[in-house]
């Protein structure tokens, strides 16, 4: 798993070539006009495609910017990409891109380049936002989508600046939905949309966007062995974007909810291996001292068993629902705490020890890593 920030070298349509004069002189015994559709004529149906994407890169294009980062840390700097967000000079883009940035620099499509300063980060959403002295005439903002209402295999357009190379486009679709990817401090990124739009290094923070030009994400990750695209790159969605920014430009940070538990998600499989009492849910392996889970008097493992050739702590509280919400898994956990607030009451469902009991935890702010 590959951050993408680059371093070191840091309808109805008339098809072409159609003379619709002829065409209506030519039905003489019928005079009603026969439109062409697209499904119905496959060279109309590529051009209309073709001019969709031309239009819609000539729309957004000059939204997305170059960034490139001076650092003074072993890395030296690098470069990415971002898009500009309202017309005060924001522009959103990856934490992993600027976070170790001694100087920012921004290029606008158009080849002006304006110094900019950092305004907010916050690492565990991979967000930042960073900010220029630009005219507001100047700026051209993104329309930002919904991530919820988005189906795979729809389309899926990213435009960045992979290894550098500014203002380009790739298409694919959306490859899946709700991927939750351990970053490694230990906390996950959930909910990313994955996509086989090629994304490369470079394009960390630039814009995964739908058919209509709006942002439904920002590129962040790869899986890649090469370290160049193999068709399996993330986005953080933009309804994260939505939730997080306004905090990052407000304050200059975000507080992310925490719970303070270390689990995992359990399968029919591990159920029978370690004789837990249901097929699915979150088993709590440890909490975290003076975390809102120990205050609330969640349990912890007690006992290590052998499953499978590894030592795997057991024993501690089974959680099988959040606020009645059903926990297939640990993802489901992770997700759903995503769209919780610091100070938030939740209400668990758990078993321990044969029984079905409720526990209430306030949740606090996720600690500093």
């Amino acid at each position: 798993m590959l951050a993408l920030a680059l371093l070191s070298w840091n309808l109805m349509v008339q098809g072409p070539g159609v003379n619709t004069g002829e065409a209506a002189a030519a039905r003489q015994v019928d005079a009603t006009p026969t439109l062409i559709s697209a499904t119905d004529d496959p060279l109309a149906a590529a051009y209309a495609e073709e001019q969709l994407f031309i239009e819609l890169y000539e729309r957004v294009s000059p939204s997305v910017v170059h960034i490139a980062v001076t650092a003074d840390s072993s890395t030296g700097g690098g470069t990415g990409s971002g898009f500009v967000l309202g017309t005060e000079g924001h522009i959103v883009t990856n934490n992993h891109v600027v976070e170790e940035a001694s100087r920012i620099l921004v290029t606008f499509a158009d080849e002006a380049t304006a110094e900019a300063e950092l305004v907010g980060a916050d690492a565990d959403s991979d967000l930042a936002v960073i900010q220029v002295d630009v005219a507001a005439d100047r700026l051209r903002p993104v329309e930002l989508g919904d991530s919820d209402a988005l189906r795979v295999g729809q389309r899926a357009i990213a435009i960045g600046n992979p290894f550098g190379l500014e203002q380009t486009m790739t298409t694919g679709i959306v490859s899946a939905l709700g991927r939750v990817l351990r970053q490694e401090s230990g906390f996950s990124l959930p909910q990313l949309v994955q996509t086989d739009a090629a994304i490369n290094p470079g394009n960390s923070g630039g814009p995964l966007l739908d058919s209509q030009g709006r942002v439904i994400g920002v590129t962040t990750l790869i899986y890649s062995n090469s370290g160049s695209s193999s068709g399996v790159g993330f986005a953080v969605p933009v309804n994260a974007v939505k939730r997080v920014v306004p905090s990052l430009i407000a304050t200059g940070r975000y507080a992310d909810p925490w719970l303070g538990i270390e689990g995992m998600g359990i399968t029919p499989l591990l159920a029978e291996g370690l004789d837990l009492p249901v097929e699915q849910g979150v088993l709590v392996q440890a909490v975290v001292e003076g975390g809102p889970a120990e205050k609330a008097g969640l349990q912890g493992a007690d006992r290590q068993v052998r499953f499978e050739g590894t030592l795997l702590s057991t024993g501690g509280d089974v959680i099988v629902a959040i606020d009645d919400v059903t926990l297939q898994n640990m993802d489901d956990l992770i997700v759903y705490l995503a769209d919780t607030t610091v100070g938030q009451t939740i209400e668990l469902t758990i078993l321990r020890d044969g029984a079905e009991r409720t526990v209430k935890v306030a949740l606090e702010e996720r600690p500093v890593r």
